[in-house]
């Protein structure tokens, strides 16, 4: 069974493996936690909306038509729902790999608990994923497993705990609770000496994500906050009742870093992530209330660079409404009743 190197590599990152991302990441993880975690919508107490576009392993190659550069584009809404003590939440994205083609929707409901100076939520979420494969150039037409505008799409489940208090929070969450198994196909040419189309489908399965992530707002001064933040990420091959679904450490990562906000205007901050790059990022806030956020982050590609490219890019536009606090009637007395 052959096909072009290019098609096994890109079928081999899309499809992932036990050591593999299935999902995009984003240095931004600080300032979007309803990208990782369902728990996370609503509990700010007002409505936030955000654009996020990355471009990853920038200019890494082109090979026919297909770019080696994983590109993203995600927008995520969080809003509060007072009259449930809840939230609900919004998280569509799009992520291309070469001529593999990903786009999650994935609909939330956090349910939120009075706790300490903070608020708990718990969140679970609907997912809809619908993956294709593009146009593969093959040695072998016939090859089964080289998809020519294959594609397929599943619904899948998630759930997450989130804690947020003034000065510090963090959460916990792990999506594709079903594991839904996707089979691509090729609609390409039955062989003329047997009759059929070569080798048998292989299946693609979105395995669990588990995400954990924390920071905590230290006052440095009366205008400057520092926020150090950590974001653990692990993808868990096979079934809940396998031994070995927790225990490989190669199938977790890890990334932290620092930020420091002036007057909730302007910030600044660093991020490493494990065994691949050392980011930066800077942004400012403006409008009314500084409701309006633009961020960059620049990601330096310093480990494993053979493997990768020099540097990834990743820009953030978010707009934070107003909070909503819930409407007492005025309280007339016999005084002012004529």
């Amino acid at each position: 069974m052959k096909g072009t190197l290019l098609a096994t590599l890109l079928l081999t990152a899309a499809a992932g493996s036990a050591l593999a991302q299935q999902q995009p990441q984003f240095t931004h993880y600080g300032l979007n936690g309803m990208s990782l975690n369902p728990a996370y919508a609503g509990i700010k107490g007002q409505g936030e909306v955000n654009l996020v576009g990355r471009y990853q392993y920038f200019n890494y190659g082109t090979f026919g038509d297909a770019n080696g550069s994983p590109r993203t584009g995600m927008i995520t809404v969080s809003m509060p729902v007072l009259a449930l003590n809840g939230g609900v939440g919004l998280v569509v994205y799009y992520d291309q790999v070469g001529q593999s083609k990903m786009t999650n929707t994935a609909l939330s409901y956090s349910q939120h608990v009075k706790l300490g100076s903070g608020k708990l939520g718990f969140g679970i979420q609907g997912i809809y994923t619908y993956l294709s494969k593009g146009t593969y150039i093959a040695i072998d037409e016939y090859d089964v497993n080289v998809p020519s505008g294959a594609s397929d799409s599943k619904f899948d489940a998630g759930a997450g705990i989130w804690y947020e208090a003034p000065k510090f929070y963090a959460g916990i969450s792990i999506n594709n609770l079903l594991r839904s198994e996707y089979t691509f196909q090729s609609s390409g040419t039955v062989n003329p000496n047997t009759g059929k189309k070569d080798g048998n489908p292989t299946n693609y399965i979105a395995e669990n994500h588990a995400y954990f992530t924390a920071g905590y707002n230290i006052d440095a001064s009366s205008s400057v906050v520092v926020t150090p933040m950590v974001l653990v990420k692990s993808v868990l091959p096979g079934n809940f009742s396998s031994s070995s679904k927790f225990d490989n450490s190669k199938n977790y990562s890890f990334e932290g870093g620092v930020r420091a906000t002036i007057d909730d205007k302007y910030w600044i901050g660093a991020n490493y992530r494990n065994e691949e790059s050392i980011s930066g990022l800077v942004g400012l806030s403006f409008a009314k209330d500084n409701a309006v956020r633009l961020s960059y982050a620049f990601d330096f590609i310093a480990f494993n660079q053979d493997a990768r490219a020099f540097s990834s890019h990743e820009i953030m536009l978010s707009y934070r409404m107003p909070k909503v606090t819930n409407f007492r009637p005025a309280i007339r007395t016999p005084r002012y009743s004529f």
